[in-house]
């Protein structure tokens, strides 16, 4: 596929009343908050499929995220722990542009995320790289090419490993901040693991394992504390401090 770079890239999307608006592309990255934006576009409900279009609540933000899959739901996850994303929505734009020949395409990617410094990311979510076809890859050439031109960047986020979005989707459950505990119990357990330790000695350091639980996993979902997420989550994985880079090759959730 050829882009008609002269022709330029336009942007539609919807006003805060829900009007559609289109736009010079470059002119609407540079003003509009696509992230506070609801979707240019109703996610497709597929049949027989198990997982369908929901709403993800955002630690980040403490609002919720329109998701169109389980595989756009986990990159939510992972973009929602990012410290340098500050917002998200999804599908909030359509991205059109001109081919060569003169036919006018478009390409709605799945999901927007803001970053601190102003930029922005848009992204697809497949559920395996292949999935979308020639239709997608030639949308993801063009569309990488509009974000090219203003400093953002556009990904076909990859699956995630399975142990890896298991580990996430368990500290998910406990990102919001009521999980935090009372007052003096979150800076007990940064403490409990100020040295790398079992997950269990410090919980049970820091009071009792029925309490403490929810705020470490809380603490590991927001970064207070880490622990390598590639591997299962129990009783004896390595919990460390913020920055921490886990265990290396071979090392048992045993070692102390």
């Amino acid at each position: 596929m050829a882009v008609d770079r002269g022709s330029g890239f336009e942007a539609v999307f919807l006003d805060p009343v829900g009007q559609s608006v289109q736009q010079r592309w470059a002119d609407a990255a540079l003003t509009v908050g696509f992230e506070e934006l609801p979707p240019v576009s109703a996610f497709p409900v597929i049949p027989g499929r198990r997982w369908g279009p929901g709403l993800w609540w955002s630690a980040t933000t403490g609002r919720h995220v329109a998701a169109g899959s389980n595989a756009m739901r986990t990159q939510l996850m992972v973009l929602d722990r990012d410290p340098d994303v500050t917002g998200f929505a999804g599908r909030p734009v359509r991205v059109l542009w001109r081919e060569e020949r003169g036919r006018v395409r478009s390409w709605v990617p799945q999901l927007f995320a803001r970053y601190r410094d102003g930029t922005g990311l848009l992204a697809d979510c497949p559920s395996h790289m292949e999935a979308g076809g020639d239709r997608a890859v030639k949308a993801a050439e063009a569309v990488s090419a509009a974000c090219e031109e203003i400093g953002w960047a556009y990904r076909r986020l990859a699956p995630l490993d399975d142990v890896l979005a298991a580990n996430l989707k368990w500290l998910a459950g406990y990102r919001h901040p009521r999980n935090a505990g009372r007052p003096g119990l979150t800076p007990a357990v940064v403490e409990a693991f100020a040295r790398p330790r079992p997950l269990i000695e410090g919980v049970e350091a820091a009071g009792d394992p029925i309490e403490v639980l929810p705020v470490v996993f809380h603490a590991l979902w927001h970064g207070r504390v880490t622990a390598a997420m590639e591997t299962p989550l129990h009783e004896r994985v390595l919990v460390g401090p913020a920055g921490w880079s886990g265990p290396g090759p071979g090392t048992t959730g045993g070692a102390r």
